[in-house]
């Protein structure tokens, strides 16, 4: 079950900044690189969406509660911008579902007769293994 939110573009601030790496002479004089900023605790997302998303233990999400996404696999800053927001709409449907409780379980009582079954052959095996006696 999938659950698609979405984020009004006025609660994202998105600017162009320098990309890392090699390009050039591009990439001195072009900010191609997007630099997507998304504060969750002023955002319009529903409460236990967003207490999820702090949650998460996630680097790109600052001490304050900031998403902090920089885009600078492409070459063009619209390709870098629609990257950046890809990348947030990812990690917000990440945490849309809150995840499924996983109940401990006992094993069967004949997983347990193997289980010890196996380890006791394997012991008889490894016990012949020592040196032979006088």
């Amino acid at each position: 079950m999938r659950i698609h939110l979405t984020v009004p573009p006025e609660e994202i601030e998105i600017t162009a900044i320098r990309a890392q790496g090699a390009g050039g002479q591009n990439v001195n004089k072009v900010s191609s690189a997007a630099h997507l900023r998304f504060d969750v605790a002023a955002s319009s997302l529903p409460e236990p969406v967003r207490a999820r998303l702090l949650a998460l233990g996630d680097q790109r999400i600052s001490r304050d509660g900031v998403v902090v996404i920089k885009a600078q696999k492409f070459r063009s800053l619209d390709k870098n911008r629609d990257d950046a927001l890809r990348r947030l709409h990812e990690l917000i449907d990440s945490v849309a579902v809150p995840r499924k409780l996983r109940r401990p379980t006992q094993p069967t009582r004949s997983a347990v007769k193997k289980r010890l079954e196996s380890k006791a052959r394997r012991g008889t095996v490894k016990a012949g293994r020592g040196r032979v006696g006088e």
